[in-house]
């Protein structure tokens, strides 16, 4: 029995590498894999390998990231995790859904990441834009927003954001996230920053934010191609990563 239990642990940590990163260290279970609940097996089997062994240095959303986690609620999390991210690489986790993670074990993470990474008054009590747009925004608007605060850094030589190719590798929800939150492994700054990282003279409304998430949006190719297939002109042949 013992020797059996050792086989399905190895088998399980193959079948949970997540995005296919193959040095990414994961923790040995011990027992049934659905009784555990311990926040730093559950991370590295399910998470490390897209969001960085410690939340961040990772190919998807930076979830060490305080403002993130102040920015985002348990609910969207739970969501995220349990059915995916549609639009990106981010998939269902929830047993419910068709993968491995029990409802307490989805929770056991969430409050992990609580602990380990927000940060109490993080805002200093200056309220964000919303963390879900509701609405759709003014790609007009929303290319002048972001002309003037972001095409300093996402020139095509450096950032190419507007890149159709690009932005079908991501989601809106990503896009607005990293506009609101920041990024600061990267020098991203947040909603209420310049470039430079000092603060703005007026920080960048929920309304700007709506506009610059639908303008980019708008520049997405709205049929990229599947993975194997001869992509054509302006098409795109690749998945897209996780994001949050």
């Amino acid at each position: 029995m013992r020797n059996l239990l050792a086989i399905s642990s190895i088998g399980l940590a193959v079948l949970l590498a997540g995005c296919g990163i193959h040095n990414t260290v994961i923790p040995t279970v011990h027992g049934r894999p659905e009784d555990v609940l311990d926040f730093a097996t559950l991370y590295g089997q399910n998470c490390a390998a897209c969001h960085g062994k410690n939340g961040s240095d990772g190919a998807a959303m930076n979830l060490a990231n305080p403002q993130y986690q102040a920015l985002v609620d348990d609910a969207s999390l739970r969501k995220w995790i349990s059915a995916g991210m549609p639009g990106t690489q981010m998939p269902a986790f929830a047993q419910s859904n068709g993968g491995t993670l029990t409802d307490a074990q989805i929770g056991a993470i969430i409050a992990g990441m609580r602990k380990q990474w927000s940060r109490p008054n993080i805002f200093a009590g200056v309220q964000p834009p919303p963390y879900a747009q509701d609405k759709t925004g003014d790609p007009h608007r929303g290319q002048q927003a972001f002309e003037q605060r972001c095409a300093i850094c996402h020139k095509q030589e450096r950032g190419q954001i507007t890149d159709p190719v690009y932005l079908a590798l991501t989601s809106d929800q990503a896009l607005r996230s990293m506009i609101i939150a920041g990024n600061p492994e990267i020098g991203h700054p947040d909603w209420r920053h310049d470039s430079a990282g000092a603060k703005a003279a007026a920080p960048l409304s929920a309304q700007d934010v709506d506009d610059i998430v639908t303008y980019l949006a708008s520049l997405r190719n709205p049929a990229p191609a599947q993975p194997g297939n001869s992509a054509g002109a302006g098409s795109n042949s690749t998945a897209a990563p996780a994001g949050r």
